[in-house]
């Protein structure tokens, strides 16, 4: 009797051990999967993504190099995001997609969120830095048989820009300024990035405010020739532009933007590297390997930090492109 009682408790005993592991074990599953890396879906906690595919307006630049670089590497898909990406002309062109919900996200210059923002256009939320100047990624260049060649000999002429009353606009506005030049005798002329070196040989313009690829593709195959650097001076490391949303949009999906923000800060870090941008350039941007070699990068800043952003609102108001000063900070959305 004694024997069948030992032997039945030893059986319970150990079924109950067992069910004490089997807790134990999906505890430790439950806690690995809230602490765990980058998540397929979302934070399981809060179920999941709620826009798991985003359209976003882009540019084929330099600048969004981060961004090319976040795709091919799947930081987006490891944060469960699959994006689309949508080319406009500038980040002015992207506005109106934005605020219609034709885009969710869009890459733009920060003077054309401000200034939508300010004339009431859209309600704007900033979420990822994306690109500052370095010296000679903005270059006025004219024609090697031109007689343009210093930022004096542009007054009265006409100076080609990619969309108007943006970055590139408000850089070359300061920097002729800065060099003596009467800004009312230039007229600045609408020309897509892509055709501004046909428009510079053909005569349609007589300088043209570029950024690279462009400058190091101009320069190779029509000689064209550097007289001013725009972001220098009052324009040195000036930031250029990121990536925002409405506020609506960021209101409504604080989970979908914060996984754009995190695989976006690997997509910057990973341009940090001067090899990683060299090798997706090609890819996005109708050069070859020899023209990314040469070209003149900027900074893919981590983070978004008001005061550096707030340079260029200030600079705005100085050129009249807004009659009040734009209060950056609250444009900032830093999950």
């Amino acid at each position: 009797m004694r024997d069948r009682t030992s032997s039945w408790a030893a059986r319970r005993g150990r079924s109950t051990i067992l069910r004490i592991l089997t807790v134990i074990a999906l505890l430790g599953l439950t806690a690995c999967s809230a602490l765990g890396g980058p998540s397929s879906g979302g934070d399981p906690q809060t179920g999941g993504l709620e826009r798991p595919t985003l359209r976003v307006g882009m540019l084929t630049i330099v600048d969004t190099a981060s961004f090319y670089l976040a795709q091919e590497r799947g930081f987006f898909r490891d944060e469960g995001l699959t994006v689309e990406p949508v080319t406009a002309q500038g980040g002015a062109a992207s506005i109106p997609g934005l605020v219609g919900g034709s885009l969710d996200v869009a890459f733009g210059n920060y003077v054309s969120f401000f200034l939508a923002e300010s004339q009431g256009v859209g309600r704007f939320r900033l979420i990822s830095d994306g690109y500052q100047a370095a010296p000679n990624t903005f270059l006025l260049l004219a024609r090697p048989d031109g007689s343009v060649r210093t930022p004096r000999d542009l007054a009265g002429r006409r100076v080609a820009v990619n969309t108007y009353r943006n970055i590139v606009e408000l850089n070359a506005r300061s920097a002729l300024q800065t060099n003596g030049v009467d800004l009312a005798s230039v007229q600045f002329v609408e020309v897509p990035f892509p055709d501004m070196a046909a428009a510079l040989q053909s005569g349609r313009v007589d300088a043209a405010a570029m950024v690279e690829p462009f400058i190091t593709s101009a320069e190779r195959t029509i000689g064209a020739v550097p007289v001013l650097d725009t972001a220098s001076g009052p324009t040195a490391d000036i930031p250029v532009a990121g990536y925002g949303t409405t506020e609506e949009f960021a209101r409504q999906n604080p989970r979908t933007v914060a996984a754009f923000q995190r695989a976006m800060a690997r997509g910057q870090e990973a341009a940090s590297d001067r090899r990683n941008v060299e090798q997706i350039l090609p890819t996005y941007v109708r050069i070859d390997q020899s023209t990314a070699s040469l070209i003149n990068l900027g900074t893919f800043p981590r983070s978004l930090d008001a005061t550096r952003l707030q340079r260029v609102g200030d600079l705005m108001l100085q050129f009249g492109l807004v009659p009040t000063r734009v209060d950056v900070a609250p444009l900032l959305a830093t999950n």
